[in-house]
């Protein structure tokens, strides 16, 4: 017995999307610190020549990677299962129909959201652990668009339900919607486009990186109009009300929505040179990325600041209350280590601006590392909140 199981909520598949997040910032020490010419990304062979070559530092930061894509990788696959299985019980249950009529109901895209980046996360392990995968990586970019694209399929379906019903009989607490809860579509649909524009990339063939551009660009632009619309219509019911404590981190979620939407215009804008000759410049990247890390800025300050007034970690990290909205903690500090990285190292180290290995190459590296390290810990203790057993009848019904 578990207080997840117990006082089970669709936004506890946050938990499992944290831990795939934390893949991807493992699989970033590989991505930049790992030589792979040729190749947008590190492949086993890349890293195995490292490890069996390098320098006693740089076989220590690959065992260091490769351990945590392996316990973040397994755990993100584990807390998935656990959702899908309880996610298919709480849909059979009579508190559902309540659920899906409320404000709450669009929490169901946390189900999508989370299996895109699972998807994610097993090209990583994939990429990460299985020799000779990249000569045959061509035949798998169509079946991974398939995949992405059934889980759009799911996104816009429940999503769609969520909107159809109320704009045929309403029901819509505007003035309880007094925080960004309702984002939690738009984040699922850029993580389906981030996905899809994985093959832009990567791939070496014109119609596979066209497709994938066109198929990510959609589902960019639905997630951009959404995030817009969420954004206007949330600001004024806090404003009146002040916001929903037991909500509050949503107010960050605009972090991991700018790094996915981010990730998947620098990897469009690959693929369109590559495969088409639209060039983009360093400068271009390096502004790119630093507008986008701008506004991360802004947003985590703003929801820290609010956390910190109404109290947030201390009732519901640090004190006795749980909330299955507290996962949502981890998805800011994973998207802001993801997003230094590729302003680090795509932005500044790109444009000449840092050196590579320099000395502020690796005190900008030590920001993201320290956001690592800080999610890391926070995992850990919610983990210990939510899915520590705990006696029968220590859990409230």
């Amino acid at each position: 017995m578990t207080h997840a199981a117990n006082r089970y909520s669709p936004l506890y598949f946050l938990a499992s999307l944290g831990a795939g997040g934390m893949t991807v910032t493992f699989f970033m020490w590989l991505m930049f610190w790992v030589p792979h010419p040729g190749r947008t990304v590190p492949i086993f062979e890349d890293t195995w020549a490292m490890l069996t070559g390098g320098t006693l530092l740089q076989q220590a930061m690959i065992v260091g990677a490769w351990a945590g894509i392996v316990v973040f990788g397994f755990l993100n696959l584990k807390l998935l299962a656990f959702n899908l299985r309880r996610f298919a019980e709480f849909r059979r249950s009579d508190a559902y129909e309540a659920f899906a009529k409320s404000n709450a109901g669009s929490q169901v895209l946390a189900m999508p959201l989370a299996l895109a980046m699972t998807v994610n996360v097993l090209f990583i392990i994939g990429l990460t652990f299985a020799p000779g995968l990249w000569s045959i990586v061509e035949y798998l970019f169509p079946a991974a668009m398939v995949a992405f694209l059934a889980i759009g399929w799911i996104a816009l379906r429940d999503l769609g339900h969520f909107i159809r019903e109320r704009l045929h009989s309403g029901g819509f607490d505007c003035s309880a919607n007094n925080s960004f809860a309702q984002m939690l579509p738009a984040f699922a649909l850029s993580m389906v486009s981030v996905g899809l524009a994985a093959p832009a990339a990567m791939s070496t063939m014109p119609v596979i990186a066209g497709v994938s551009i066109v198929l990510s660009s959609v589902f960019m632009t639905a997630a951009i109009v959404l995030a817009l619309v969420v954004l206007v219509m949330s600001v004024r019911p806090m404003l009146e009300h002040g916001v929903n404590v037991e909500a509050a981190p949503t107010l960050m979620v605009v972090i991991p929505l700018m790094t996915v939407i981010g990730i998947a215009m620098l990897r469009i804008n690959h693929g369109l040179d590559v495969s088409f000759g639209a060039e983009s410049t360093a400068a271009d990247t390096l502004m790119l990325t630093t507008r986008l890390l701008s506004v991360e800025v802004i947003f985590a300050l703003f929801g820290l600041a609010v956390l910190s007034r109404v109290g947030y970690l201390a009732r519901f990290v640090t004190g006795p209350e749980t909330s299955a909205g507290s996962y949502a903690l981890i998805c800011p500090g994973v998207a802001l280590s993801v997003m230094t990285q590729f302003w680090l190292n795509k932005g500044l180290v790109a444009a000449g601006i840092v050196a590579k290995y320099s000395v502020a190459f690796w005190a900008i590296s030590g920001v993201a590392i320290a956001l690592q390290v800080a999610m890391i810990v926070l995992i850990w203790m919610l983990a210990r909140k939510h899915f520590a057993p705990v006696a029968k009848d220590a859990v409230p019904a």
